[in-house]
């Protein structure tokens, strides 16, 4: 789908400040904090900044860590990785391919099938609730 490209001040009236903050400056959410950490809900979650469908939650699971954790995306088209060289790390962040918002990080230590944990900020998600 067409990207999403606005200024900060467009940003800013769309998202509230913590979602600016993770979203649009790579910011963190502090652990066991966001929305979604513990959530068993089933559905899908989007993008909190232009509602592209990212992760199903019959790939969540319990990492431990304190954020939302996915062993993998919807497709694979709809994230960007990229290096993340910060905080004096090497690690590699995940953005939404369609607004370049950031989501978090994936590491290689999640469970099969895929051996990926993508540990998302619930900032910069939205949830979208199966229907029944």
């Amino acid at each position: 789908s067409a990207k999403v490209r606005l200024t900060d001040e467009e940003w800013r009236k769309r998202l509230t400040p913590e979602q600016f903050y993770v979203l649009r400056r790579q910011g963190t959410e502090r652990p066991y904090t966001g929305k979604y950490w513990n959530s068993k809900e089933v559905g899908t979650y989007v993008c909190a900044g232009c509602d592209a469908e990212l992760f199903t939650s019959n790939t969540k699971f319990d990492s431990g860590c304190g954020w939302p954790s996915f062993y993998e995306t919807i497709e694979k088209s709809r994230i960007i990785e990229r290096e993340d060289l910060s905080h004096g790390m090497r690690r590699i962040e995940v953005l939404c391919a369609r607004c370049e918002g950031h989501l978090g990080h994936v590491f290689p230590d999640g469970p099969r099938p895929t051996g990926l944990r993508y540990c998302i900020n619930s900032a910069s998600l939205g949830f979208k609730k199966k229907e029944k």
